[in-house]
Parts: structure tokens; sequence; C-alpha cells
């Protein structure tokens, strides 16, 4: 499971020509907090490229009002080209978590680019490649692992996200309110990748089971046993890791072979 991925983003894959061009497709433009830049079902077949910020993409369930966070995506990434290569209807929604720049292209405008730049064509392929391979991983974890199990691994990821992230955190000020811009969403990782006792997430319960594709309700009785072994302490809209090799341990916990 990951919603951040590891892949190069698609706009820091570009020579410094080929980004020069690309740029020169489209337009800029500035959406606020909480915009929608795409929408499931929605017939556009333009392309995005994120060019500050960071976005959710979202899925709706059979529950409803209910939406699954497939990723975040950030500075460089490419959105929408689905669309703009098959043109069906968009697959999912792309909500921006603060204020977004992003360069628009229109489908048309970027189908002859690709048909005029393989290697830029290559890696949109190599993009759609490791989203494939990692939405494949999201459904296997959805009916494999518990909500716990889920659980865990989306706070230990959370919580090992670089500083420049999609939740850029800041130190620590309890006497200082947090400004209306949304609130960092992990605490500062050590420099060794891992994340120290004390690190933070600040996600609201609703908010983490978008993403581990859970009710409230089942994500707040996974918090509860998490709490009752001392693993985290819980607040509003936060999550402190008070032991995160035990929350690691219970994540990677199902790929170890038990015996019979």
């Amino acid at each position: 499971m990951g919603l951040l991925g590891d892949e190069l983003a698609f706009a820091r894959a570009l020579t410094d020509r080929e980004n020069e061009s690309v740029m020169a497709l489209g337009n800029r433009k500035r959406y606020a907090a909480d915009a929608h830049l795409l929408t499931e079902g929605d017939r556009s077949t333009h392309v995005m490229i994120i060019l500050q910020g960071w976005v959710t993409v979202s899925v709706a369930t059979d529950r409803g009002a209910t939406r699954l966070i497939l990723g975040l995506r950030g500075p460089g990434e490419l959105l929408g080209e689905m669309a703009a290569l098959d043109s069906h209807p968009r697959s999912a929604t792309v909500r921006a978590l603060g204020s977004i720049e992003a360069l628009v292209i229109p489908g048309d405008a970027f189908r002859r680019f690709l048909a005029l730049h393989p290697r830029v064509s290559g890696l949109v392929i190599r993009q759609l490649t490791f989203r494939l391979r990692s939405a494949d991983q999201e459904r296997s974890a959805l009916a494999s692992l518990t909500v716990l199990q889920r659980l865990a691994s989306r706070l230990t990821e959370l919580s090992r996200a670089e500083p420049s992230g999609p939740y850029t955190p800041a130190v620590p000020t309890p006497s200082v309110p947090t400004p209306s811009l949304p609130t960092p969403a992990v605490a500062t990782p050590s420099v060794t990748g891992t994340s120290p006792a004390g690190t933070v997430v600040h996600l609201a319960q609703d908010e983490l089971a978008a993403t581990v594709g859970a009710t409230r309700e089942a994500v707040a009785k996974a918090l509860r046993l998490l709490r009752s072994q001392q693993i985290v302490r819980t607040g509003n809209r936060r999550v402190e890791i008070l032991d995160p090799a035990l929350l690691a341990l219970l994540a990677d916990g199902h790929r170890e072979e038990r015996p019979e």
C-alpha cells in the first residue's frame, strides 16, 4: 500500500528541452483549496501537470458519500492522462489539498505531442504502468488485510513522508494556533527516514478511513486498540505515534509466513 508512490514525477523526468516544449502546450491556472481539478465521470480530456501544491486522487465507493483516497500527487506529476488518451470518462476525482498552481494542456495538443516525442510517450506509459500496479496492490490489501493492518501501514507511511511531501510539517508549536491553510498531516521525519517516537499524523478519523478503504467506525475501533497497547495517542485531528517500531511491525506482519 502506498499513497505517495515512489515513481519519478513526470515533469522531473523530462529533459530541459522537453520540459520547455511541454510548458508551451498549455496555460497556468490557480485553484483554491478543496477545489476539484478533475471530477470522476466527467467527459473532459485535458491533462494537468501540478506545478505547486498537492492534491488527493479519490474514487466513489459503494457506501454512497464515502470516498477512497487512492493517492497523493504533488509538483511535477501528470494528471488526467487516461481520459486524454482513451476519451473515456474521468476515472477519479482530483481535489486540491491547499492552493494549487497547475499547467492545463488540451487533450488533443497532448496527444499530438506524444506522437512526435516517443521518449515522452514512454514516460507516460511507465507512469500508467506504475499506477496500475499500485492500484492492484491497494485492491489486494483491501481484500486480504484487516483494517488494523491497513491503518498501521498508512500511519507508518505518512509518518515517514519527506519534508517536501503533501503535508509539509511544521515544528510543533502548541501555544500557536495552526494557520487557516490545511493542517500538515505529518510531523518532521528523522534523517534516517524512520519516524521517531512522537511523530504526529494530522488527519481526522474520517480522512484516515478514506485512505484505508474503511468506515470511520472501523478506524475508530482500530485506533482504540492501538491506544490500549500504547502504540499511539490520539487527539483532535491528530495521531501521535508512540511506538513506531511496533506500529511498523504490525503493518508488515502480514508478510511473514506463519507455521501451521
